[in-house]
């Protein structure tokens, strides 16, 4: 089978996108046998795929197609052109904003959220309108849709109207490679040499507001603080996104503003350090199709305080504190039990590891491969 994969979506490696297509590719491409891969790739993203290069054909796209309406246009134009080209059986596009409307082949998409149908404000009005109208249409005419969560397929039938017999289930993994369970002292020790020397909150997401929550979270810190003359830190990683300056705004009126870090992007080599080094993780995300972070955190032994909305309950299960994201005083109680309660913080820690371990990426890739086998069927009998 020949299997082609857009990556134009991982804006530059720096997205939850960009962590699913290379953590799939990761535990496919040794998985795939006879199969052949062919990934389409941002010319300045090539780089970051060095580690398919053996296993699968890169095939460059010119970086004049990066801005999101040029790649729109490009996938409806000249991906169906290199899909015959490259005499493709199935062709999968990791997320509903560069679906296609038809190709040569079979068709697969990846769907992590509904979120414009949740959060009014989360992206401008063009993305809403393509999101909430355009991306409707086009889900319709996908061979198979891979739903990361079953909040997100539910999702999927309501706001898209396709059949629940055409969308498949797929939880993301987790890379238990990278994240695991280790003597947090020299973790500690790298956390002080980036200028964190305190227990710490860690939060890692991009900084999006209102959607990611961090203003609230701020908020609630800062009553935490006062509460209780705690020396615990909030660390914040992530890089700027929409709606960025209310959250660095809302730091820089903290009274506390000198115990909130923000490390802007975190690299990949660096998370599971960061993971490690922290006291407790908190994810007070608005909204989630998923939600990797919180599972990542809990894979390293970092007890976790999450949201409770969209598909994050499903996700993080019994094993995390849970906080209505939009209740500040609540938020602010957990915090302070956190800091406070080192034996929960022990139960959460254990009730995490067990969760994370439901959680692999070989699991997902095996299941992915047997979607895009169904929808190759699929294609032969149109």
């Amino acid at each position: 089978m020949n299997i082609g994969l857009s990556t134009s979506v991982i804006q530059r490696g720096r997205s939850g996108v960009a962590q699913y297509v290379f953590s799939l590719l990761r535990a496919m491409l040794p998985l795939a046998g006879r199969h052949r891969f062919t990934l389409f790739v941002l010319e300045e993203d090539l780089p970051l795929f060095r580690f398919a290069a053996r296993a699968a054909e890169l095939v460059p796209v010119a970086e004049r197609h990066r801005a999101p309406m040029r790649d729109i246009v490009w996938h409806q134009t000249v991906l169906p052109k290199l899909a015959a080209q490259h005499a493709l059986d199935v062709l999968h596009v990791p997320s509903y904003r560069r679906m296609l409307r038809a190709a040569p082949c079979a068709l697969v998409a990846t769907i992590h959220d509904l979120a414009p149908f949740h959060l009014p404000g989360k992206y401008d009005w063009p993305r809403m309108i393509y999101g909430r109208v355009v991306a409707r249409r086009l889900a319709r005419r996908q061979d198979r849709i891979i739903a990361v969560s079953r909040a997100t397929a539910l999702d999927i039938s309501r706001f898209f109207q396709v059949a629940p017999e055409r969308i498949d289930i797929i939880p993301n993994g987790v890379d238990h490679s990278r994240f695991f369970p280790a003597p947090a002292a020299g973790a500690k020790s790298w956390a002080a040499h980036c200028g964190v020397r305190k227990p710490f909150f860690l939060y890692v997401a991009r900084l999006e507001h209102p959607g990611k929550n961090h203003v609230r979270l701020i908020e609630a810190f800062n009553g935490f603080k006062r509460a209780t003359r705690s020396d615990w830190q909030l660390v914040l990683g992530g890089s700027d996104w929409h709606g960025a300056e209310a959250i660095h705004e809302a730091v820089r009126r903290s009274p506390y503003a000198d115990d909130i870090r923000r490390l802007g992007f975190v690299r990949e080599a660096e998370l599971p350090h960061w993971y490690l080094a922290a006291d407790a993780f908190v994810f007070p995300s608005l909204f989630e199709g998923f939600g990797l972070p919180p599972l990542e955190a809990m894979a390293s032994g970092c007890p976790v305080l999450c949201s409770t909305r969209g598909s994050l309950g499903e996700t993080v299960g019994e094993a995390a504190a849970l906080a209505d994201p939009e209740d500040i005083g609540g938020m602010q109680q957990q915090l302070a039990r956190l800091a406070g309660d080192a034996a929960w913080r022990a139960t959460l820690r254990a009730a995490g590891l067990k969760r994370a371990q439901e959680f692999d990426w070989e699991k997902s890739a095996a299941a992915t491969l047997a979607t895009y086998e169904t929808a190759a069927t699929l294609g032969c009998a149109k």
